[in-house]
């Protein structure tokens, strides 16, 4: 479901410290939103502040949002702490072998390409010697 932006109450946050949100900006701009904000039924923010402005940073005027009905004060304040807490971060080997695999996917080898070339011709040529119902 998507809302306003403008419709979204942001009260008093954990969070004090949004950081810099070049990044993520470049991110949601470029990936879009992939994890709405979470707002109550009577559109508070949950969890998101740093989505919300990173939003609003591209000039949207709505945003996907996952509402709950009716949470007690305990409920958001835990989902406010899950959400900044439970976060792991890669460790440096998956990080390097993250970067290491999307610049093989940026930058294939002459090999990779011819073979992607014939493996696009095959399928070409393989739809073509389907039988149409």
């Amino acid at each position: 479901m998507q809302i306003r932006i403008n419709e979204i109450i942001v009260k008093k946050r954990l969070r004090k410290d949004l950081g810099d949100l070049t990044e993520l900006s470049e991110s949601i701009k470029k990936h879009g939103l992939l994890n709405p904000v979470v707002i109550n039924n009577k559109k508070i923010l949950i969890a998101g502040e740093r989505r919300l402005e990173a939003a609003k940073l591209l000039g949207w005027d709505t945003i996907p949002v996952k509402i709950l009905d009716n949470p007690t004060k305990m409920q958001e304040l835990e989902i406010e702490i899950d959400e900044n807490i439970h976060r792991k971060p890669f460790n440096p080997d998956e990080s390097i072998d993250a970067f290491v695999k999307l610049e093989k996917l940026q930058n294939p080898s002459p090999i990779r390409i011819l073979l992607n070339k014939i493996a696009a011709f095959l399928r070409k040529l393989f739809s073509f010697l389907k039988p149409k119902n």
